[in-house]
């Protein structure tokens, strides 16, 4: 047995090992985007660093178990981070990458079972009924996509193997990291009621008070308590949701997604800007990040939207369709800078701006319509070749000229 055998045996969390009728696993990365940006620095691993932008109004997008440990989490402000871990090490998101191995994590899910419902970048829901005569037991199964996920992604997922979606998503978070975990359908109410309620789907943070204050602190006490008065509590809908959720009842099946429906970026800066020549500038740094995410996931966008924030925290969108899709970056930027200036803005003091891609169709199925005059080979060609330079030296090696002005880059953007 190899070393990396041993270590995913050990990552066995035993509640029960009969996994017949446990065709439902959840697979969910571990700390994602933290693990792929450690792919290239190995010598951050087991020390804390944390991934997002590094202004001060920047958030944290994900963090490695060792800053986690310090009090870290996504979507904590990273001023508040860097007074809750100085020693952090803070590392730049770079979303070509979570892409590339969100799309590698697909496909290999795709190859054990064409009943894949992804959820996020980094986790998803498999059926592996039709794989268990082919690929061995539940259990197997799971082991063989932890070890390939390792092998071929050198990162670690956590599985939950379940006769339902609702008790595999749990037990893949129990099962974290680096772990598995198998529910028997025979052991789910055991498994389920020692579990507190912020435990169930739909229980936020409101819920979990008004539950609180039923004196309901466990999934057995909703279960134990009558489902009119979960009715009267919480409303008819959320009541029943949660009576049936405390039995472990959930007969949704996994059904696959259609492909992304947007793909964006946004930039919240340090202060408010309120100059349009530098509002431009991130745009145009925006619309090339959208444009590479768009390529790298093999998507063109037919609609582009742009959001602008103000410093009053209001929020304004609008949006425009093209005549062909695209995912070339100039194309974008062209489009919402015109929205922006249509805004007649002046000097108007904004907080955020971000663009974004929509009506996505696949890259190969778009139709191309080459306009008079344009080039054999043009801009995307260009932006395609400056992909491949970002891929081999960092995304940060090529960048629109206008970008690599100082005076452009006031306003110090932290990414979202």
């Amino acid at each position: 047995m190899s070393r990396g055998q041993v270590r995913r045996q050990k990552g066995r969390i035993g509640f029960g090992s009969d996994d017949s009728g446990c065709a439902i696993l959840h697979v969910d990365m571990d700390a994602f985007y933290a693990s792929v940006s450690l792919r290239t620095r190995p010598e951050l691993h087991g020390a804390p660093v944390i991934v997002g932008g590094g202004g001060n109004r920047g958030v944290v997008l994900s963090a490695t178990y060792e800053a986690r440990a310090l009090g870290i989490h996504s979507a904590m402000p990273m001023s508040r981070a860097r007074r809750l871990a100085p020693q952090a090490v803070i590392i730049e998101p770079d979303h070509r990458a979570y892409a590339h191995v969100s799309r590698g994590v697909m496909a290999l899910f795709g190859s054990i079972t064409p009943l894949v419902e992804p959820i996020s970048l980094d986790e998803a829901f498999l059926d592996v009924t039709g794989a268990i005569r082919r690929l061995g037991s539940p259990t197997a199964i799971a082991e063989l996509i932890r070890a390939r996920v390792e092998d071929e992604q050198q990162i670690t997922c956590s599985v939950g193997v379940a006769s339902s979606k609702f008790v595999a998503k749990l037990a893949s978070t129990r099962a974290k990291p680096d772990g598995l975990l198998v529910v028997p359908a025979d052991q789910v109410i055991a498994f389920l009621h020692p579990l507190p309620v912020g435990a169930l789907w739909g229980v936020g943070e409101k819920t979990e008070e008004q539950l609180t204050r039923l004196g309901l602190r466990t999934v057995g006490d909703i279960a134990n308590t009558p489902l009119g008065t979960l009715q009267r509590a919480l409303g008819q809908a959320a009541g029943s949701h949660l009576h049936e959720l405390s039995w472990g009842r959930d007969d949704r099946v996994v059904s696959p997604h259609e492909p992304e429906k947007s793909i964006g970026n946004e930039e919240t800066f340090e202060h408010d800007i309120d100059d349009p020549e530098i509002i431009h500038a991130h745009l145009l740094r925006l619309a090339d990040q959208v444009a590479g995410r768009l390529r790298a996931a093999g998507y063109v966008g037919r609609t582009i939207c742009l959001k602008v924030r103000f410093a009053d925290f209001s929020t304004i969108t609008r949006s425009r369709t093209l005549s062909r899709p695209t995912d070339v970056g100039k194309d974008i930027y062209d489009t919402v800078r015109g929205m922006y200036d249509a805004l007649g803005l002046q000097r108007v003091r904004i907080r955020l701006v971000g663009v974004r891609a929509e009506g996505l169709i696949d890259a190969h199925d778009a139709p191309h319509q080459m306009l008079l005059g344009e080039p054999d080979h043009g801009r995307r060609e260009a932006e395609v070749a400056v992909d491949a330079l970002r891929a081999r030296y960092g995304s940060a090696a090529v960048r629109p000229a206008r970008l690599v002005d100082p005076d452009r880059r006031r306003g110090g953007p932290t990414h979202a």
